[in-house]
């Protein structure tokens, strides 16, 4: 290349070198951030794009069919559009839409989140090879929408905070690894415990196939963290305490009540006033459902309602004309709790205690603790755990204690009687958090029309992190 040619190359407007010079360095503290100095062999090509101009980039704007032209103009906008959205849906933020009441009434049904995946520390993708703003699978066509290959080793970029206690927390569902496609609530696991594990990979017609998916795959779930690395947790009559303390009261916390009225209809507007959905309004069928009646000494031959209350709505309630009896909804109707035969005598409303991992920390290997703990040390930590002959065997070598490597955390709804969490499929990994809530951008509740309230614009620009 001549002199002259090497001058020419270097001759550019001002603005141009401005704008090399900010995408270099905006590329030069990402890749600092990401930790990835091999990134660094491609800042040529991010000079060249502005200034230098070796590679033909824009070949396709020299063109002379006009219909050629616009397709490529649309090709070029669409790629550009798709690689922003991916970094940004990767390292920045990640739309989320609540889809069920385990959150009530802090994060309501139909509400629209911006979720900060910066504010915990972005993880490098397991799967980088996948297409953005689709979690697993295309919808109508129901394919896969990554490659399993290549699949990264975990890694979190640094944060801006760190998880505390009653943090809102959306994280990749634990025990969501394998799936029944026709079936995924409850659990594969939860499935197989039930009706017998050939009976859900036989059964295609009833659970479907069974797929697997890499952690960053999994469906998505929002919950409170109720309890974090290195904690005590325990229930008490539905009271959560942390290291023997009993915790605050949540505002907004729900439990399901049984109401009986003395033969009086509990109204539409009633409640609507009380904030019950249309999918909680539950009338008991007396006839169907006597024994459950009987025990919580109710009479059959009047009206029973079942539905969750705040602490506010159940002062309001009691008020309620014709309101004879609430009463709370008994532990037993939770049905059974993690670990699923694991021969504790825990419920739903009376767990625990139990110890949160934290890294580095140790647990003691004995018949107590290896149900409770089995799942985080061979699956979530890639070890061979065998008891033969009633001594542990660590990776094929006798052991007594084991040393956790990563942190976990306990997420609870707070639609407490109504949500799928922790009590029923046990720890969060560090490497399954996902990110912080942090807006409410859209809400549209699902119980009503278009023009008839529909859109929540008092929920627009809420805080969701509370």
């Amino acid at each position: 290349m001549t002199t002259e040619k090497k001058k020419s190359l270097f001759k550019k407007p001002l603005k141009q070198w401005i704008k090399a010079i900010l995408w270099c360095v905006v590329y030069i503290l990402f890749i600092v951030w990401v930790g990835n100095y091999w990134w660094l062999l491609l800042l040529p090509f991010v000079f060249d794009v502005f200034v230098t101009n070796l590679v033909p980039w824009t070949w396709w704007r020299k063109l002379k069919n006009k219909t050629l032209l616009s397709v490529m103009g649309w090709v070029d906008a669409i790629v550009f559009a798709l690689v922003a959205v991916y970094f940004i849906n990767v390292f920045l933020f990640q739309n989320y839409q609540i889809p069920s009441s385990s959150l009530e009434k802090t994060l309501l049904v139909g509400d629209f989140l911006f979720v900060s995946k910066a504010s915990y520390g972005p993880r490098v993708p397991n799967t980088p090879l996948s297409f953005p703003l689709v979690q697993h699978t295309f919808p109508v066509i129901n394919t896969k929408s990554f490659s399993e290959k290549p699949q990264w080793e975990y890694k979190r970029l640094k944060g801006f905070d760190t998880i505390e206690r009653n943090d809102i927390v959306v994280f990749n569902f634990p025990t969501g690894d394998t799936v029944c496609v026709k079936q995924e609530n409850p659990d594969y696991y939860t499935l197989c415990y039930y009706y017998g594990k050939e009976v859900v990979r036989n059964r295609t017609d009833i659970f479907g196939e069974i797929v697997y998916r890499p952690v960053d795959r999994r469906e998505n779930y929002v919950k409170r963290c109720v309890a974090i690395a290195g904690d005590w947790f325990e229930i008490k009559d539905n009271q959560i305490f942390i290291n023997n303390e009993k915790q605050e009261k949540i505002p907004g916390i729900q439990y399901n009540y049984y109401v009986q009225t003395n033969g009086a209809q509990l109204t539409k507007s009633i409640l609507d006033k009380l904030g019950i959905s249309m999918d909680d309004r539950d009338l008991l069928d007396n006839t169907q459902r006597m024994e459950e009646i009987k025990a919580l000494e109710l009479d059959p031959n009047l009206p029973v309602y079942h539905f969750p209350l705040t602490e506010e709505a159940y002062e309001k309630l009691k008020n309620v004309s014709g309101v004879t009896k609430i009463k709370i909804e008994p532990a037993w109707r939770g049905g059974e709790v993690f670990p699923l035969g694991g021969k504790k005598s825990w419920t739903r409303d009376n767990y625990g205690p139990l110890f949160i991992p934290k890294k580095g920390s140790k647990l003691a290997l004995n018949k107590y603790n290896f149900p409770i703990y089995e799942r985080i040390i061979r699956v979530y930590e890639n070890n061979k755990l065998e008891l033969k002959d009633n001594t542990f065997y660590l990776n094929g070598q006798p052991a007594t204690t084991y040393q956790f490597k990563m942190d976990y955390y306990w997420m609870m709804g707070d639609n407490r009687h109504k949500s799928a969490d922790s009590r029923f499929w046990g720890f969060v990994p560090e490497d399954h958090v996902v990110g912080r809530p942090v807006l409410v951008w859209l809400s549209l509740e699902k119980d009503k029309g278009w023009f008839d309230g529909k859109i929540r614009f008092n929920r627009f620009f809420k805080n969701a992190e509370r």
